[in-house]
């Protein structure tokens, strides 16, 4: 069994964005009131009290958009300051990076990733559902601010669509070479929308590896991550290529994360909604943290039984009464 050691966190299920493939038009979206999200102070019980003692030392923020969040600068810095934090990241759409870059990484945070789906305006505009006033330079400029803030590394998510961004591949590739930012490629994950796009739901990584391939070459990396990604290099680059295949190529059992909603629903897998666990709700009715350790405790070593490869015995059709900005993926 991998250890898992690494808790994904999401601390809004808002955005500023309505990314396709994270919050489809069509879906109405039922936020979380904000005496419903899970409060700094019960969060950190949690990490101090649950999921440390039990071997957590890797932790990523996440959304909706984490930047929304407020006071997070200061929830950053209490993170990053418990002694037992190997790791602290960060995944944001980087509208509000050029203002916030600076502090966030004052207060502790050295690694971020930042999600970014097209060089092209009108692509990017489109993808992430803006009606109006495009925040194509914007999101750039934060993406730049945070280079120049000292972020290393700096990893650009990618979800490719089949028929919308596909042609970018190589431009978004060749970010990599002389600069030592990480692209990671991310095939589109049908939470409850599969047919969103296209008759193809998802661009296979190795289809995306080939073109890559054919125009400069593509050798495996030494640099390796946390996660998932299978990390590749265009000779002499810089930075690096990151493939997450979780469709094609399913990484079930190497996954090493389990993840905390908003609200404070724990999940041990993104695509499998089996054995969720609610702590806030545990915690506001007075259940002793040494009992919701057991009950965590208990679910990881169920853990390699609840995944993504239980479609294959029929969760592929299941129903996910979340989007993925709410379960934050």
């Amino acid at each position: 069994m991998n250890r898992v050691d690494y808790l994904r966190i999401s601390l809004i299920d808002r955005c500023n964005f309505r990314c396709q493939y994270c919050m489809p038009e069509e879906t109405e979206l039922d936020y979380i009131l904000r005496q419903e999200l899970l409060t700094y102070d019960e969060l950190l019980i949690l990490l101090k009290e649950v999921f440390i003692p039990l071997g957590f030392s890797k932790f990523r923020l996440t959304g909706g958009e984490p930047l929304l969040r407020p006071r997070v600068v200061e929830l950053v810095r209490e993170i990053a300051s418990l002694p037992q934090t190997q790791d602290l990241s960060m995944t944001t759409n980087g509208f509000l990076l050029k203002s916030m870059a600076h502090d966030l990484y004052q207060a502790g945070l050295r690694r971020i990733n930042i999600s970014l789906d097209s060089l092209n305006q009108e692509t990017f505009d489109q993808i992430i559902g803006t009606f109006g006033r495009s925040r194509w330079q914007q999101t750039w400029e934060g993406i730049q601010t945070a280079y120049q803030v000292g972020f290393d590394p700096l990893k650009l998510n990618v979800v490719m669509i089949p028929g919308v961004n596909e042609n970018e591949i190589e431009d978004l590739a060749q970010l990599t070479i002389d600069r030592r930012w990480h692209v990671r490629f991310i095939e589109f994950m049908p939470i409850g929308n599969a047919q969103l796009f296209s008759h193809r739901a998802w661009v296979p990584s190795e289809e995306i590896r080939q073109r890559i391939r054919q125009k400069w070459g593509l050798i495996e990396s030494s640099i390796q991550g946390n996660g998932p990604a299978d990390v590749f290099q265009i000779p002499g680059a810089k930075g690096t290529l990151g493939f997450i295949s979780q469709m094609s190529e399913c990484f079930c059992d190497r996954c090493n994360r389990m993840r905390l909603a908003a609200d404070g629903w724990l999940r041990p897998c993104l695509l499998n909604e089996t054995g969720q666990i609610n702590l806030k709700i545990a915690l506001r009715q007075g259940i002793k943290t040494s009992e919701l350790r057991e009950q965590v405790k208990q679910l990881l070593e169920i853990k390699p039984e609840i995944n993504f490869k239980q479609r294959e015995s029929g969760t592929e059709n299941a129903v996910y009464n979340r989007t993925m900005s709410q379960i934050g993926g």
